[in-house]
Parts: C-alpha cells; sequence; structure tokens
C-alpha cells in the first residue's frame, strides 16, 4: 500500500494517463465482466465463507443493512438542510421544509455562517462581511430560541451542523429546550461535533487536538446520561470527500476517526455498550454510482467488526453503522446548473441502494449560493420520487450478491483496512494529524483528479465536454442583504446591555474551571447559556485554558 492511499491503476491511455471506460474515481480497474470466480468458488467451504461475509440483513456483519426489513418497514429520514440570514429567516425555510414535507419522514439540519462556525460572535471584528451569508448567525440563546420558533422540538429531529463549538451550542439548544419546559432525555437528533475531520479537511478547529477531542467524549458522556435519543456526534467522511479524497481514503478515515473517539470514551471509563449504540456516521454519494453503494456496503462491515472484535461489545446496537448521506456538493457545477438535479438524482439513488438511515439531497444552485425556495423544492421531490416512484424499497439490498458489487465491496473493504492498519501503526489518529498524514493523502488524490479532469480524461459534462448554453444560468440566485448583519449585531448588543454582568462573569469563571479541573464541560456550558452568556464568550472561556490552535509546519 503506497502512502498516498490510492488503488494502483495498470489500465490506461496511451499518454499514461488513467482510461475512464475502465478505471473508477478511487482508481480501480474495473473488469469487462465478473462472475462467481469473483465472489466465491465452487468449494462449498468457500461459498458458505462468502456468505457469511456477506450475511443477512440486520445481521452482523450488517453488510447488507442495519434493520431486516430495511424501507420495506422504516423509509430513510429526508432531511433537508437550511440555514441563511437571521434565526428568524431560517425558522421559516425551516417551516416551509416541513410544509413541503407532507407528513413523510422528515428531519430538520442546521447550516451555520463562518463566524458560529468559527466560535465567534456576529460582533467579533473577524466577523465582518460574514455573517448569515452561509448559514444563520446564533450568537445567543434568544437566537436559539428565535431559530426554533413553533417548531416542536420534542418531535421533529434536529440536526446541528456545527463542530468546533458543537459542546456550546448543543448547550445552548439543551437550555433552550429547559426554557420551553421540554425534558432533554426526550430531544431526538444529532450533532455533528466531528473535530478530527476538521483537521484533515475542513479547517473549522479552535482548540488543539487532544482538547478538542476531550470536548467530543464531554458531549458522549452527558448525552449518553442524559440525553437517550440523541447522537451525539456524526463521525462525518462527507467533508474529507469534499476536500478531494477519493472514495477509499473517504471510508477509511472516516471509520478510523470513529474508532479514536471509542477508544478515548473507553479510557474515560465509559462502557462501550452504554454510548456505542448513539454514535452515527455521515457519508458523501459522489458521482461513481457503484463505488458510493460499495463504500456504505464495506463501511457497514468493517464498523461491525471493529465493534465486536477490537472494542469487545456485546450489544448488538452497538455494531450498527448508522448512517446519513448527503450528495455530492463539490460534484455540482456553475456550468449549465440544471444539470444537478441529475447529478443529485442518482447520487441519492446511490445512498439508498447503499442502505443509508437519513439523506440530504443537494439544490441544483449551491454552487452559485445559497438554495433558493424553488431549488430546494426540487431537492426534496427528488426524494419523494425515488421514495414513491421507482421501488426502491420494495427489497432489501436489491444489488446484494451481483457479482461486480460483492467483489467491489470486498475490494473496498480490504483497501480500507489497510489503511486503518497504516494509521494504527503511526500511533492513531491524533498522531496523524500532528505529522500532516491525512492532508498530505488528501491533496495528492485530490490532484490525480484535477490533472485527469484538465486533460479531459475524466468528462465533466458542461465544463470540459458538452459545453454549449454555459453562458445561460437558467437560474434564480438568493442574496442575502447586508441588514442582515446590522440587525444581527444591533440584536447582540441590546442582548449584553439587558443581562446581569455579575452573573455572566461567574458562569464564565464556571467553565474555566471545569476545564481546568478536567470535569465534562457541558454543565458549566448549560448554566453559562441560561446565565446569558453568548457563545463567543463561552468558547473564549474555554480557549483561556486551552489554547488556540493553528495548523503544524508539515501542512
Amino acid at each position: 500500500m503506497s502512502t498516498s492511499n490510492t488503488p494502483t491503476t495498470t489500465d490506461q491511455t496511451g499518454d499514461g494517463s488513467a482510461d475512464p471506460a475502465t478505471v473508477s474515481l478511487s482508481g480501480y480497474v474495473i473488469d469487462r465482466l465478473y462472475g462467481p470466480d469473483r465472489v466465491e468458488t465452487t468449494t462449498p467451504g468457500e461459498a458458505e465463507k462468502a456468505s457469511d461475509r456477506i450475511g443477512e440483513p440486520g445481521v452482523f456483519p450488517y453488510t447488507r443493512g442495519v434493520h431486516p426489513g430495511m424501507y420495506r418497514t422504516r423509509g430513510w429520514t429526508m432531511r433537508q438542510f437550511a440555514g441563511f440570514g437571521s434565526a428568524d429567516d431560517t425558522n421559516a425555510r425551516f417551516k416551509y421544509l416541513l410544509e413541503n414535507a407532507k407528513g413523510t419522514n422528515t428531519g430538520l439540519s442546521t447550516a451555520f455562517d463562518l463566524p458560529t462556525l468559527m466560535g465567534r460572535d456576529s460582533d467579533d471584528p473577524l466577523s465582518l462581511g460574514e455573517v448569515g451569508r452561509c448559514g444563520v448567525a446564533i450568537d445567543t440563546i434568544e437566537d436559539m430560541h428565535r431559530l426554533y420558533a413553533d417548531i416542536p422540538i420534542g418531535t421533529v429531529t434536529v440536526s446541528q451542523t456545527i463542530n468546533g463549538p458543537a459542546c456550546v451550542i448543543w448547550a445552548m439548544y439543551i437550555a433552550m429546550a429547559k426554557q420551553r419546559n421540554i425534558d432533554p432525555a426526550t430531544l431526538g437528533g444529532t450533532l455533528q461535533n466531528d473535530i478530527l475531520k476538521e483537521f484533515h479537511s475542513q479547517n473549522e478547529f479552535i482548540y488543539p487536538p487532544e482538547a478538542s477531542v476531550k470536548l467530543v467524549i464531554d458531549t458522549i458522556e452527558y448525552a449518553t446520561k442524559h440525553l437517550p435519543k440523541w447522537n451525539s456526534v456524526s463521525i462525518s467522511g462527507y467533508h474529507i470527500r469534499e476536500a478531494g479524497s477519493n472514495a477509499t481514503q473517504e471510508l477509511a478515515f472516516t471509520l478510523r476517526d470513529g474508532m479514536e473517539y471509542v477508544e478515548a470514551a473507553i479510557k474515560r471509563g465509559l462502557d462501550v455498550d452504554d454510548f456505542a449504540p448513539r454514535l452515527s456516521f455521515f457519508f458523501n454519494s459522489h458521482n461513481e454510482f457503484f463505488e458510493e453503494i460499495c463504500k456504505l456496503r464495506a463501511a457497514r462491515r468493517i464498523w461491525s467488526h471493529a465493534m465486536k472484535e477490537r472494542f469487545g461489545a456485546k450489544n448488538d446496537r452497538s455494531l450498527l453503522m448508522r448512517t446519513h448521506v448527503q450528495t455530492a456538493g463539490c460534484s455540482l457545477t456553475e456550468q449549465q446548473p440544471l444539470n444537478n438535479i441529475v447529478r443529485v438524482a442518482y447520487q441519492a439513488m446511490a445512498g439508498v441502494l447503499g442502505g443509508c438511515q437519513s439523506l440530504h439531497t443537494d439544490s441544483m444552485d449551491e454552487t452559485l449560493g445559497l438554495p433558493t425556495e424553488t431549488s430546494v423544492r426540487v431537492a426534496l421531490r427528488t426524494q419523494q420520487i425515488l421514495n414513491e416512484e421507482t421501488g426502491v424499497t420494495r427489497t432489501v439490498d436489491p444489488l446484494g450478491g451481483s457479482w461486480y458489487v460483492e467483489a467491489l465491496t470486498d475490494r473496498m473493504q480490504e483497501d480500507a483496512d489497510a489503511i486503518i492498519s497504516e494509521i494504527d501503526g503511526m500511533g492513531g489518529v491524533v498522531a496523524g494529524i500532528h505529522k500532516g498524514y491525512f492532508r498530505r493523502s488528501i491533496a495528492e488524490a485530490s490532484y490525480r483528479f484535477g490533472q485527469e479532469m484538465e486533460a479531459g480524461d475524466r468528462v465533466i459534462v458542461g465544463v470540459n465536454a458538452f459545453t454549449e448554453g454555459n453562458e445561460d444560468h437558467q437560474v434564480e440566485i438568493l442574496q442575502i442583504p447586508h441588514e442582515v448583519e446590522s440587525n444581527q449585531c444591533d440584536q447582540l448588543a441590546t442582548f449584553k446591555k439587558n443581562r446581569d454582568d455579575d452573573g455572566v462573569a461567574a458562569a464564565l469563571d464556571a467553565i474555566r474551571q471545569a476545564a481546568r479541573a478536567d470535569e465534562n464541560v457541558m454543565p458549566s456550558l448549560i448554566d453559562a447559556s441560561l446565565a446569558n452568556c453568548t457563545m463567543g464568550e463561552m468558547v473564549q472561556a474555554m480557549a483561556d485554558v486551552f489554547g488556540r490552535y493553528t495548523s503544524g509546519p508539515e501542512w
């Protein structure tokens, strides 16, 4: 296995480049025809071994799905991502999505603006020009109330896409629920909270890796004890893929990140079967249709074996790899954006055929700006058509047993296992971060794909081929007015003016004390939210103890 973690490509064109007719995006040479010899032999023992490896749906090793009936008995959650401008703006979009869902299995997923993602309040000088632009601005518990006003959070599941300050945002959400007299134990949802992939790909980290992992374990521990319906971390390959990795790297890096959290939680003293059933995953669904299906099938198999054999889990629910899937934003094109509807449809189909538990479909105009209501509705309708009209829900794992699908699943598992072993050998994920391993590997894969695309070896319709009509975008673009930022800062100033400053100071001191004592910070963050501390103030209180992290020299 090379350090680039990419399968060896032998099928090439005359100039030495990959032949897209026979080589997948991850570099796998695809044979002209697959037969039983690629999966099992005629020897009875070998055939039984292959059958055991594939298994049955709802049964270890869960290759064919986490539930026996899959979509015949429970549909996937149609989770739509929304967040822009003010809390009031996003609240209106949430209500629009719920109305258009009309009874289908729907959850809400919240996108936050860049200042919030970086743990900064809207009045921070570094927030200038970014407030509400690429997500919703949340500074205070009052903002949290406005964001979920009239939303039945006791019954609708809520996903929050945030990482560096995830424990703070979650604390504000729990505090908001308490003020609404909703028992936190009834809350259902998911906190993305996967800080390790931020160091690999997305850069929205605040504290050093060790302290960052500690805060993730704080949330896992708190959820285990107090919010039994909440997924405290969504271990995310999505952003690793968006940064340029191939499918096999996404698979391996994501699962090894999950193992790092499990190891840290066990070291904290938690029993694996107490917290593992609430771990969740988040994968990308890209253009290489069969790779994406096989990636999810391989992921379930690898994770179940790791939980059973590496960590000694006894509860069957601890072995399940439940995953959300989102179609690939990085695959969408500014040119001919209507084509993105087609891309999203077959990426969504791959996620469903791969056995996801929830799905987000990107909007066609996301490369041009924030999605309009029209494009969001088309994205939701894509899922509804997939669910209602295609028949994919009628049988479990409909591609299971395909010689090609089983051979590719096996190959992706084998290569991902090799990468996981390589990370183990360097001392784990945090050690790999400090060595720059993940960033180098992703950069190499991204560079190779860029070369193939520029050379025309990888055709991107509307970009390097079939470009007629590129001058016409044909879609409306959503604009965020400057008043969103000025109004948000005005509301924040009024909030600060009307609060008890002594109570705020005492609450922030309690956060620092918990951090210094290596205690779980969640109780102090919830108390600080109720005391009207701002998100940025709580983030800084922990930074006073943990420090802030900048990238190392290898990067």
